[in-house]
């Protein structure tokens, strides 16, 4: 145990260590500053607003900024959808796979253009290297870099007055694809090849097995390039079914400490980023501050879980623990870690089964996610989902004191808390209509593998994951069926790019604003008392929220455990 405890806080100190230079990086980014790689990069970067015209120039509203993201997505999501559908003609096909099904097809172009990466199908089995590369690889770039870009917008909001543009979409796109995360991309791939992770276009290879007269299938293809960027873009899709915890994505204990800190890297930058932005530090450190707790907290929750279990739990060794379902290369420690990583962030990759996690194991990357993920969170949308609640604790407190609450000089008014509402209320409600209309389908005992409260948290996590912009599996859920196909798609579009779209009107509404001076009856949002505050009605919120689904799920499920 006193191992686990060595790895997790020498995990953290060098999160925090890399957050920082990285989060200045982006800082620059932001405000248009050169960097270390402005020579070499620039010119690449004025190739790309050349081509895009006199978009690349102009300064954009809220609403024209809304309107290419949109446009943006919706042909990105056309054209994977294509690819997906057509890989049986495409070139880079070895293993000629045949063309996903029109209902499979919009479930993962859903997924991937939406940074959700849900996948109801296994990659080695079923997409070409055409389809993984330009396809799922290239929306694992632009996905994340337009979460990062509207975050920019935001942040924008809270440090510009009396504005009516938020920003350029087309540039901020670029700038943090090419700056941010190609060249990162690029390190960790090295990286993971140096470790094991496979990089190739050859055709799958067969080997004799142990068993006289038998082979195996061993399955290959350019893994390391989208293994890199789908855990630094928190995108989570594997390249094979398994995902982390196959060996061909996830091969020694250093490459799944490189990927778990890439989860959390980007994510944990862009709050000293915010900090840097709006020019006091103080209210970026109570903003890390309180994700720090909330996932320090979760992640002694699941490692106690996982190491002890429970006396009813026979099969948990008191030694190693639980392991099943889990890597013996990674063991309870790593597995832990690495599940509170990709459930607090929106990463949705994972190194173990959550379904063969304990009970109260399950119920902590279950409860992350329905927090929203703002637990530094996704790219980009994990901070703009805490600034909500920020704006929602400032506004609680206004209410409490009888001022008109303020938050960075700007006065929060009712439009403001409108969107706030939008952003935090989206994602619970369809993740409980996808469970609840779910559960009602009579065929849906036969999607799960297990029954009773265990088989309903089977389905609960499912609708929670791609409510939330997650999309790891617990387990034990038949993904790949018309229902979930549809339901589940339409699902991820809404609960991504409504709060997605509300948070660009905030930021358009709040750069409209003059900047008011803080005077004696101003709330302080970067003290200890607010961080407690905001830690309240986050807890609150999502005790509120799914107190009820979680007592039918994990917690009936522990209660009867070995009965």
């Amino acid at each position: 145990m006193s191992r686990i405890f060595v790895q997790d806080v020498f995990f953290l100190l060098i999160l925090l260590a890399l957050a920082i230079p990285v989060g200045i990086y982006i800082y620059r980014l932001l405000t248009f500053q050169s960097t270390f790689l402005t020579k070499m990069l620039s010119p690449v970067e004025r190739g790309a607003y050349k081509l895009l015209g006199k978009g690349a120039e102009e300064e954009m509203s809220a609403k024209k900024y809304a309107m290419s993201v949109i446009l943006f997505s919706a042909i990105g999501f056309l054209i994977l959808m294509a690819i997906l559908m057509l890989q049986g003609v495409l070139p880079l096909n070895p293993e000629h796979q045949k063309g996903l099904s029109f209902g499979l097809a919009f479930n993962t172009a859903a997924s991937f253009v939406t940074n959700t990466n849900w996948q109801a199908y296994a990659g080695e089995t079923s997409l070409s290297y055409l389809s993984q590369m330009l396809g799922l690889t290239v929306q694992n770039f632009v996905s994340a870099a337009t979460g990062i870009a509207v975050l920019f917008a935001l942040i924008r909001g809270f440090i510009l007055k009396k504005s009516h543009s938020i920003g350029n979409f087309w540039k901020d796109l670029i700038r943090i694809t090419l700056y941010l995360l190609v060249p990162l991309s690029l390190v960790l791939a090295i990286i993971l090849v140096s470790q094991g992770v496979v990089q190739s276009f050859a055709s799958y290879g067969t080997i004799e097995t142990l068993q006289e007269g038998t082979k195996q299938l061993i399955p290959l293809g350019p893994a390391a390039s989208q293994i890199a960027i789908k855990m630094l873009g928190t995108n989570g899709g594997g390249f094979f079914g398994a995902n982390s915890a196959f060996p061909f994505e996830n091969p020694t204990a250093l490459s799944n400490f490189f990927e778990t800190l890439a989860i959390l890297l980007i994510p944990a930058a862009l709050v000293i980023t915010f900090g840097r932005a709006v020019k006091d530090s103080k209210q970026g450190r109570v903003l890390f501050t309180v994700m720090l707790v909330l996932f320090s907290a979760a992640l002694i929750g699941i490692t106690l879980a996982e190491q002890f279990g429970g006396a009813q739990m026979a099969f948990v060794d008191s030694t190693s623990g639980n392991m099943e379902g889990k890597e013996a290369r990674f063991g309870v420690g790593a597995s832990a870690l690495f599940g509170t990583a990709t459930t607090a962030a929106s990463n949705g990759a994972v190194n173990a089964m959550h379904d063969s996690l304990t009970p109260l194991g399950g119920l902590v990357p279950l409860f992350l996610m329905q927090l929203g993920e703002i637990v530094f969170g996704g790219v980009g949308s994990g901070l703009y989902g805490m600034i909500a609640f920020v704006i929602l604790t400032v506004f609680i407190a206004g209410l409490l004191v009888g001022r008109t609450p303020e938050y960075l000089g700007k006065k929060i008014e009712p439009f403001d808390m409108k969107m706030v509402c939008l952003v935090i209320l989206g994602p619970p409600l369809l993740s409980l209509f996808g469970t609840a209309a779910a559960v009602m389908i009579p065929s849906a005992t036969s999607w799960i593998t297990n029954g009773g409260a265990h088989g309903f948290t089977e389905i609960l996590y499912a609708f929670t994951s791609m409510a939330n912009n997650n999309g790891s599996a617990f387990g034990g859920f038949t993904a790949d069926t018309g229902f979930t196909n549809l339901l589940g798609g339409l699902i991820m579009l809404v609960t991504r790019f409504l709060p997605l779209l509300a948070t660009l009107f905030l930021a358009g509404n709040l750069a409209k604003k003059k900047t008011v001076a803080a005077s004696s009856g101003t709330l302080s949002t970067k003290n200890a008392m607010f961080a407690g505050l905001l830690l309240g009605v986050i807890l609150l919120v999502g005790a509120l929220s799914f107190l009820p689904s979680l007592a039918l799920g994990p917690i009936a499920d522990f209660l009867t455990a070995g009965k």
